[in-house]
């Protein structure tokens, strides 16, 4: 469970890092510059925490997908990116992608566990 909660921060982490990212304005803005050092730091930390009790295949899969999915909907919301059928179905096949792998492991589990 441990290992959730840090992947958790971790995502907020690196989403924040990378919305700090558009609003540096390719690192002229100091504050948002700083605020992109300390999401990233916060990320890349808090993800090596959770690969104390995860898989990396796992936890990486699961940093990078729902990370990018959050993001991109982030994109959509608050910056007005455009949002179309192909980016619905990309961001369904992120989603799936991770509870595919994510079932994957607990079969692994269960199957290790007997």
């Amino acid at each position: 469970m441990k290992g959730y909660v840090a992947l958790g921060i971790a995502i907020i982490g690196e989403i924040f890092g990378t919305s700090m990212l558009k609003l540096s304005e390719g690192f002229t803005n100091i504050y948002p510059t700083i605020g992109v050092a300390i999401g990233f730091f916060i990320a890349f930390y808090t993800l090596s925490l959770s690969l104390k009790t995860l898989p990396l295949s796992l936890a990486y899969a699961i940093w990078s997908g729902v990370g990018t999915a959050l993001t991109a909907l982030i994109g959509v919301l608050v910056w007005n990116e455009p949002f179309n059928i192909l980016t619905f179905i990309g961001l369904v096949m992120i989603v799936g992608g991770v509870i595919i792998l994510n079932q994957r492991s607990a079969d692994t589990k269960t199957s290790t566990s007997h």
